[in-house]
């Protein structure tokens, strides 16, 4: 099989691995327990996020110059599209892995310039996802047939994991106007993605609500809306530890209650998610791409935990994170070890968003 073969299908779902890969990591080195063997873990699974990454852009590059078609196609169609939110997404993830613990592996200068590089490259295509994609939705997607999916979340939940990750360049930063000038952007994509991520999430629940839930291959992608409760609830309670000291306190108290009100709210998407997949499991639910939707928002949520713990000094709340970061390791191999298994030496036949176009259709 040529590379050009295997390269036809490299959708920006797959992406959706690299994020669930690198959520474990980044999890593992901000968790409130130092267990032995615990760093290396996080060191190694943050190099094969890493190596991951390289490989797939490679190839999504490769898939965009010798099949433009196939490519044009993807980002033509109204579902395929919400997963161009994945890509961002994942250089975003490697990006605070490598300064969470990339200097164990290449030292701290060339993991800060790997991190600022993709940030940056990140936050870029986050926003531009942001805004490009819901104006196709509204311009040029067949409007005959639409249903909220949790998939549209996809394009809007970038900007609030770059408002999370810039978190970690803050410190880095001279006090000043440029620090004060990131802060203020890290707030500003927090509240673009907050924001239209809430409205997005009304739309969903009310046709969940009113339509029944997704079918069954679809059901996985439900998961999704949680990557928002628990990334913003990281990037509120990050956000003020490098502020200037006449806003920290405020913003600090602003971290503490919105995690502990949005953490409320994620408790009730965590039960109704694991509910539906429950519900899903017993009709039948088979392995597809759509599995990794169990690993990045449960990765978030224990990274919201940990800094929610960390703010309000709560034992109990980094004990939820432990807790949760045990059930995320649990279901990243699964989904990992499945992945691999039907990848193979043919990667296009492995079950991708393909479900969640039925799903859609069939729900008109």
């Amino acid at each position: 099989m040529t590379m050009t073969t295997r390269t036809e299908n490299v959708t920006p779902n797959w992406f959706a691995a690299i994020m669930g890969t690198g959520i474990v990591s980044n999890a593992a080195a901000t968790l409130p327990v130092h267990a032995p063997g615990l760093r290396a873990f996080a060191v190694v699974v943050w190099v094969c996020a890493a190596t991951a990454l390289a490989i797939l852009c490679c190839a999504f590059a490769a898939h965009w110059t010798s099949h433009r078609t196939n490519a044009l196609g993807h980002a033509r169609d109204p579902i395929m599209v919400q997963f161009y939110g994945a890509p961002p997404m994942a250089l975003l993830t490697v990006a605070a892995g490598a300064m969470l613990v990339g200097p164990d592996v290449v030292g701290t200068t060339v993991s800060g310039v790997l991190f600022v590089v993709l940030w940056t490259l990140g936050t870029a295509a986050g926003l531009t996802t942001a805004v490009v994609v819901p104006y196709l939705m509204m311009t040029a997607h067949d409007h005959r047939q639409v249903v909220a999916l949790p998939a549209w979340l996809m394009p809007v939940v970038p900007p609030m994991v770059s408002a999370s990750t810039g978190a970690l360049l803050l410190p880095h930063i001279a006090e000043g106007q440029w620090r004060l000038t990131l802060l203020a952007l890290c707030y500003a994509m927090f509240g673009l993605s907050l924001i239209v991520g809430m409205l997005t999430m009304a739309s969903i629940y009310s046709r969940l609500v009113h339509g029944g839930v997704p079918p069954v291959q679809a059901a996985p992608t439900v998961w999704i809306a949680l990557g928002l409760v628990g990334q913003s609830i990281t990037a509120a309670n990050l956000l003020p530890s490098a502020a200037p000291a006449g806003i920290s306190g405020g913003l600090r108290m602003f971290g503490i209650v919105y995690g502990l009100v949005m953490g409320g709210f994620g408790v009730f998407v965590f039960a109704l998610a694991a509910a539906i997949t429950v519900h899903a499991f017993r009709r039948g639910l088979t392995f597809s791409l759509t599995w990794w939707s169990f690993t990045f928002p449960v990765g978030t949520c224990v990274t919201g935990a940990t800094a929610l713990g960390t703010a309000l000094g709560s034992t109990l709340i980094h004990g939820l994170a432990v807790v949760l970061y045990v059930a995320l390791v649990g279901a990243w191999g699964t989904v990992a070890v499945r992945t691999v298994r039907r990848s193979g030496p043919r990667p296009h036949a492995l079950p991708t968003t393909a479900a969640i176009n039925v799903a859609s259709s069939s729900v008109a």
